[in-house]
């Protein structure tokens, strides 16, 4: 029951809740475009994980990619069961991660790509890049056997999402008059009630991860909690420090860029280290939104990089360093602190170059 719910609120994060999250960040003639582009995409991705995506995700394969055994969930009945949950509820829960990250992409190239290259880029990146990504960390590929610790897609959904974005971004060019001409969110009131739904959506995307209604989804549900309270104040206080007043953008990316953070550790860290991830968020977060704006002058639209790629990347080596400390659940036998963010190291290099270059292709 309780992973039947984390599903609904998983899916709820995308429409509604990041539909008008980004819907209020983008100029009003571009609003409805920007819906329909996530509207779309939870129509699309849920065809192409139904054909042939769980299967490439979460099929025997090898350690790279998974088989063809499941094609149009072939074989999975209402009696299937994977751990102690029916099968086609995992694969039902794993979907609707496999919609929002391609959405959260959108946020970069907003307000100048065509729907139809839209359509086509998405359809691509799912199959050339999150679902083999899917299958090394959770579906007994090579980075999940080398230990990486991802509980809820530090890899898988932000860093993927993050530097496919900032590399969309580059190829696509800059707005029309960005850093000369004002671009302001045109309904501010929208986006926070899209990032309410966002902040709630999280208990689904990161205690549902627990696949168990338990002590670690309990932990995991008040960690991330933790984290988007934590990353909010951060990001409040940096702005009003830098601009004598916080504004109501601000708050809310800092949530956003506490949750992304916490994500990846959420199922191994403690309420002490989810604090100190939450802030750290908020803080570096904010920084990299600034540079890469001001400085590298690179027009991804909506922060999708420093919010989420930035976050993730954070968060998995944070995942690293935590585990077993400040009230975490502890390090398997023989693994040692350096050692295991040495794992989360090679997990984030491989997930940035990966991405990176099959985006860039794509």
């Amino acid at each position: 029951a309780w992973i039947l719910s984390s599903t609904a609120l998983v899916l709820f994060m995308t429409i509604p809740g990041l539909s008008l999250f980004y819907g209020g960040l983008v100029r009003a003639k571009n609003m409805l475009s920007v819906l329909m582009q996530c509207f779309s995409i939870t129509a699309l991705m849920t065809i192409l994980w139904v054909v042939a995506g769980y299967s490439i995700s979460f099929g025997e394969g090898g350690a790279f990619f998974g088989d063809f055994s499941m094609v149009f969930l072939k074989g999975i009945g209402p009696d299937s069961v994977s751990g102690t949950i029916p099968t086609i509820l995992f694969a039902m829960f794993q979907l609707t991660f496999a919609i929002i990250t391609p959405a959260l992409i959108i946020g970069a190239f907003a307000e100048r790509m065509k729907f139809s290259a839209m359509l086509w880029f998405s359809a691509l990146w799912l199959t050339l890049v999150y679902l083999p990504v899917c299958h090394w960390v959770w579906g007994g590929g090579w980075l999940g056997d080398l230990g990486l610790l991802d509980f809820a897609g530090g890899t898988v959904v932000h860093i993927n999402a993050g530097v496919a974005a900032i590399v969309a971004a580059l190829v696509m060019g800059n707005r029309k008059g960005f850093g000369s001409v004002a671009m302001p969110p045109h309904n501010l009131t929208m986006t926070v009630a899209g990032a309410a739904m966002l902040w709630v959506g999280w208990f689904g995307f990161n205690a549902g991860s627990a696949l168990a209604a338990n002590g670690d989804a309990g932990m995991a549900m008040l960690v991330t909690h933790i984290g988007a309270a934590a990353g909010s104040l951060a990001w409040m206080f940096m702005e009003w420090v830098r601009h004598g007043k916080p504004s109501v953008l601000g708050i809310v990316t800092g949530m956003v860029a506490g949750l992304g953070t916490i994500t990846p550790a959420s199922g191994f860290v403690g309420p002490m280290a989810a604090l100190i991830i939450g802030f750290t968020a908020g803080v570096v977060c904010y920084v990299a939104t600034s540079f890469i704006k001001r400085q590298l002058k690179i027009d991804d639209s909506l922060d999708v990089f420093p919010v989420h790629g930035v976050g993730g990347i954070l968060g998995t080596l944070c995942a690293g360093l935590f585990v077993g400390t400040l009230g975490g659940v502890g390090l398997s036998e023989g693994m040692t602190t350096g050692g295991q963010v040495w794992i989360q190291f090679i997990g984030v290099a491989a997930t940035f170059v990966w991405c990176a270059v099959l985006t860039w292709i794509i």
